[in-house]
């Protein structure tokens, strides 16, 4: 169907869609639905996982990394040590009249149409407040005075709640903490990536946007423990897009480009931007809609050396969707003070408190992304229709089957074809409806490929084949279907 409505914007329509087909949904809908809090439903979760596994392939697996899998509760002290608590907290202001909340850097920003860092004094917020007159979004009366609000969610453990601990605002802390005893289990060598996928938990003032900003999401990320001072051999020669400080044009460059311009102090951090793209577009996205955006000082967060935001071009503008932060050797070193610790490991010219560079990836945010740019409004022949065009790789379904009619055994070949094949590859079988509906029914959700079992495969043994973006349908032999689909889907 095409969702339609006089001011329904494209994330109004993809919200619909996904609630609709399956994707995700407001969590707690039988009881008023709180904001930032959303479930997925069985296509959004087969999605999910396919992204997360296009992850492991193309990072994990793909630079040999160690994966992990901490818990989701971590004590106190962790996060004292780490900064969380004093440091961990984003401007909040309150309407004085109808008190509504609000995050005090994005009202600027929409006032000033620029850019505004978390990490400025507050007295600073209150300055830009009154120079860009910013007033209450909902009733344009005047604004409190900007408190900074710790986003950490508390869960204190035990019978009596009495030991003091936080659920993790991200899924690093523990490959930190965890760092010696990964080091020392699995015989590592640096330089050494360790990776984990996740839930992890922020107390969000205003969560907005379907899952672009919510209180619970799911993180992959990718912290490579290394030696600054030794060589590192690694070299990939993908095409770099980069938007420098205050450039306006983006460049594509190389990994070696980047680096003889300077643009990058060391190998390993072009190496592992190239990584960073390279897993991007696995997933289907236009290199056009994607860019490297350097994060000046005065942004960044204040344990990076270096810092770049990967982000999607979408219908809402650019979307952050992973971190890439030279960490340098901040973590340890806290966790070392904090823990009174050594984790110190031998390298080649004795001991060494590693570096890290870090690849951190909002999965929930990749998802809507693919969507947005997915998600297409076309006409086939007079009829309008909505279409999702996924990337096979990672679409929930990779082919759905059809018989023509319920008679004359196209149903019964039906379910033998959909039996053969879902060994194979995720597969729907769909015998309701005219076969119009039913191509509808799965372009909307992103079903590269359908076929159809008619009168004419009971007599020569061949199928149509009917391709998704471009409708073209063509005859090919029943034997050769499986090889067929698994080139082009896997």
């Amino acid at each position: 169907m095409i969702y339609k409505g006089g001011t329904m914007t494209k994330l109004d329509k993809i919200k619909a869609l996904a609630k609709t087909r399956g994707f995700f949904w407001p969590s707690c809908e039988l009881y008023g639905n709180p904001a930032g809090l959303w479930n997925y439903g069985p296509l959004g979760t087969t999605l999910k996982n396919n992204i997360i596994s296009q992850w492991r392939k193309m990072i994990v697996s793909k630079d040999n990394m160690l994966e992990i899998d901490g818990s989701q509760i971590m004590v106190e002290k962790v996060f004292q040590a780490s900064g969380h608590l004093s440091s961990f907290q984003d401007p909040l202001v309150e309407c004085l009249k109808c008190k509504s909340i609000h995050r005090a850097d994005k009202l600027i920003e929409k006032s000033a149409k620029k850019l505004i860092p978390e990490a400025l004094p507050s007295i600073e917020f209150d300055q830009l407040i009154e120079k860009y007159k910013v007033t209450c979004p909902k009733c344009k009366s005047q604004l409190s005075k900007t408190e900074m609000f710790n986003l950490m969610i508390a869960s204190p453990v035990g019978p009596k709640r009495s030991e003091s601990a936080y659920l993790r605002p991200e899924t690093c802390q523990s490959i930190f903490t965890d760092f010696l005893q990964v080091f020392r289990s699995m015989r590592g060598k640096l330089p050494m990536g360790v990776a984990q996928v996740g839930k992890a938990f922020r107390n969000e003032i205003s969560p907005r946007q379907a899952l672009l900003r919510t209180r619970e999401f799911t993180l992959a990320e990718a912290e490579i423990f290394f030696n600054p001072k030794t060589k590192f051999e690694k070299s990939l020669k993908t095409k770099i897009p980069l938007l420098l400080e205050g450039a306006q044009k983006i460049e594509l460059l190389t990994a070696d480009q980047i680096l003889k311009k300077k643009i990058v102090t060391t190998k390993i951090e072009a190496y592992y931007l190239g990584l960073a793209i390279d897993y991007f577009l696995s997933l289907g996205f236009p290199i056009k809609n994607i860019r490297l955006r350097e994060v000046g000082k005065d942004e960044r967060a204040f344990y990076a050396k270096a810092s770049w935001d990967l982000e999607i071009n979408t219908s809402l503008g650019w979307i952050e969707c992973a971190a890439n932060n030279h960490r340098s050797d901040y973590d340890l070193t806290v966790h070392s003070k904090g823990s009174k610790k050594n984790l110190e490991v031998v390298d080649i010219d004795g001991k060494v408190l590693p570096n890290v560079w870090e690849i951190s990836i909002g999965i929930d945010r990749v998802l809507y992304c693919l969507l947005d740019i997915a998600y297409t409004e076309d006409k086939v022949g007079d009829e309008d229709r909505v279409v999702l065009k996924i990337s096979p790789t990672i679409s929930s379904y990779k082919v759905a089957i059809f018989p023509l009619v319920k008679k004359d055994g196209l149903k019964e070949k039906a379910e033998e074809v959909f039996s053969e094949l879902s060994e194979c590859f995720p597969a729907f079988l769909d015998i309701s409806g005219s076969i119009g509906k039913r191509y509808r029914r799965q372009d909307e959700i992103g079903t590269p490929f359908c076929v159809t079992i008619d009168h004419q495969t009971m007599e020569d043994k061949t199928v149509t084949l009917r391709e998704r973006d471009s409708t073209d349908q063509k005859r090919i032999k029943l034997s050769e279907l499986k090889n067929i689909l698994w080139e082009k889907v896997m």
